[in-house]
């Protein structure tokens, strides 16, 4: 109990410590750059903005415009930044300037090892040169008919559940989108099969990975001492505070880091020893014949120069960090669109149709007799579907997954502004000089709403904005966008975001960009083609014992997190509750030809 009182009075030192220099501190250079009031003396704005916060972020903009200031812990001003010219400068321009920061990069670090999104500098550029070839177009034209078999798993798991009299049946589609999206991860980047969607058959690797997110999003207002307390307690230090303090949430996340590096270490072991064989493990691992993402890399890295070869454990923090952004971020794609598609049944039946056509068409030209449901699209005729690209690329961009990301400046700079903001004094200014060490807010959801450059309807779900008048795909940057106002998708006066995926923020850009968006994308996709066919989804229509339907609603916490609303639901459990029953012929667009 002693140590755990040095620790405790440590942190709150640290605290006292912080409040004092920031009440002692000289004016903020950021003064006079506009942003709302402190709310809490902790934790400043900081829980309106990661908690819920879907309305409070488009609201800062709206209100003070692409640049603004905000309070963070302990008092701590930080530029909140949605502005296109400035995004364009802090992700590519001058990505050396404004790194992650320190708290993303050692708590990445203790979590997952010295993986893409715990690394900086010339170390995060090696391991981006051996990691891109990976995930080229050829290596996922490979991957997706090997991967087919877990959507057809997955769907043969929900078609089981509904009754054969086409009656409906209520299905939480998110523990079953939430396996199958790891099986897929899984298989894909390692060539290993946990069996994930075999509910009999736990695994303690896979329960670690599906419960960090919930751990470290319970544990957000601690990061922030994570660098005070690596620079100034050692692994054997920090050991006896996670024992000593009274947190069961710091004790789980220890726990799953574990679970991890065990585990992970194993299949590591493992699957160098069988490469070197030439051979492949288990059931995945023959389907795969070292098409797997691990197994490329592996390949990759023993054939590269002594000065490219990434070391072990470099190795080991891409499997982690590949597996965990894999799973969650797609999990919950998946999840919303199904969500969208149940309230929204005529774009359902569309789609089907649009799938039916594109499967027939396919099965005629390659002579194929099976049932259409069944016929697997080959990878380029599987992305370039215009109305399913459309809807895929619309619900990225309303709602993205992951919707908030912070940078630190290591010198001091100057971000111009693509449009002028009002100064405290009232002045327009087009540019903010950003001191040395200040955070930055980089707001993907308010840059994916920006009116300016997506339309005044920016925050309407409206896959039409993806397609030309005559219902193709529209080339980002065409002046044949199908807006009201004509203008070009994405681009305003030359201006638009650096997004590596259709000029949206959702994976990011510049060095630092989702390295496996391809991927998630055609996870997505090929999921969406397997399961609309057969299955009909409907929002949540029967009543409990009180007459209550269940509303769902989807949460901003950083990560989106989808409950039911009171009083049919708690508001809290992450769920996604739909009806589901068989598909009959009028789930399709009227008047189409069979």
């Amino acid at each position: 109990m002693a140590l755990l009182r040095v620790c405790g009075s440590s942190i709150f030192a640290f605290i006292i410590w912080s409040l004092i220099k920031r009440l002692r501190a000289p004016k903020s250079p950021l003064a006079h750059i506009r942003g709302p009031q402190k709310e809490h003396w902790l934790k400043g704005n900081y829980h309106r903005i990661f908690q819920d916060g879907l309305r409070y972020n488009l609201d800062l903009v709206q209100q003070y415009g692409g640049a603004l200031t905000v309070y963070a812990l302990l008092g701590q001003k930080q530029l909140y930044i949605s502005d296109p010219l400035a995004l364009h400068h802090i992700i590519v321009k001058e990505q050396h300037v404004y790194e992650e920061t320190d708290m993303f990069i050692m708590g990445n670090r203790l979590i997952f090892g010295e993986g893409l999104i715990a690394t900086l500098g010339e170390q995060h550029r090696k391991q981006r040169k051996m990691l891109n070839p990976v995930f080229s177009l050829a290596n996922m034209r490979d991957l997706l008919p090997v991967i087919q078999p877990i959507a057809d798993q997955l769907r043969t798991i929900l078609n089981a559940k509904i009754p054969a009299d086409g009656s409906v049946v209520e299905v939480n589609l998110l523990p079953w989108l939430s396996r199958g999206a790891l099986e897929y991860i899984c298989q894909a980047a390692l060539g290993h099969s946990f069996e994930t969607l075999d509910p009999t058959k736990e695994n303690e690797y896979i329960e670690a990975i599906r419960t960090l997110a919930p751990s470290t999003l319970r544990l957000i207002f601690l990061r922030p001492f994570i660098p005070m307390i690596v620079r100034r307690f050692s692994l054997y230090w920090r050991n006896k505070m996670m024992d000593w303090m009274p947190s069961d949430a710091l004790k789980n996340l220890r726990h799953v880091v574990n679970v991890m590096d065990t585990a992970s270490k194993k299949i590591f072991a493992e699957k160098r020893t069988v490469l070197e064989n030439e051979g492949f493990i288990g059931i995945a691992g023959n389907r795969m014949q070292g098409k797997d993402i691990m197994s490329i890399m592996l390949r990759a890295n023993a054939s590269s120069s002594n000065d490219d070869r990434l070391t072990d454990s470099e190795l080991l923090g891409q499997m982690n960090t590949i597996i965990f952004a894999g799973f969650e971020t797609t999990t919950s794609a998946i999840c919303r669109i199904l969500w969208i598609l149940a309230e929204k049944q005529d774009v359902q039946a569309r789609l089907r149709s649009a799938i039916r056509k594109a499967k027939r068409d396919y099965a005629d030209a390659q002579g194929l007799s099976s049932p259409w449901e069944d016929v697997e699209l080959p990878y380029d005729t599987l992305m370039g579907l215009p109305y399913l690209d459309a809807i895929v690329r619309e619900t990225l961009r309303v709602y993205p997954p992951t919707s908030l990301l912070s940078r630190t400046a290591r010198q001091a700079s100057v971000l111009p502004l693509h449009q002028p903001i009002r100064s405290a004094s009232g002045e327009m200014i087009s540019s903010v000089h950003v001191p040395e060490n200040t955070t930055l807010i980089i707001s993907i959801l308010a840059s994916n709403h920006n009116k300016e450059i997506w339309g005044e309807d920016a925050s309407e779900w409206r896959p039409e904005r993806w397609l030309s008048p005559s219902g193709e795909r529209l080339h980002l940057g065409d002046g044949e966008s199908n807006s009201p106002t004509g203008a070009s998708l994405g681009v305003k006066n030359g201006i638009k975001y650096p997004g590596v995926y259709g000029l949206m923020m959702t994976f990011l850009g510049g060095g630092r960009a989702c390295i496996g968006f391809k991927f998630a994308e055609m996870e997505i996709k090929q999921v969406l083609t397997t399961l609309l066919p057969r299955i009909h989804f409907a929002l949540p229509a029967s009543t409990d014992r009180n007459g209550h339907v269940k509303e769902i609603y989807w949460k901003i916490n950083g990560l989106q997190v989808p409950v039911v609303r009171p009083p049919a639901g708690d508001n809290v459990t992450a769920q996604v509750p739909l009806d589901l029953r068989k598909v009959c012929e009028q789930d399709f667009v009227a008047n189409q030809p069979n």
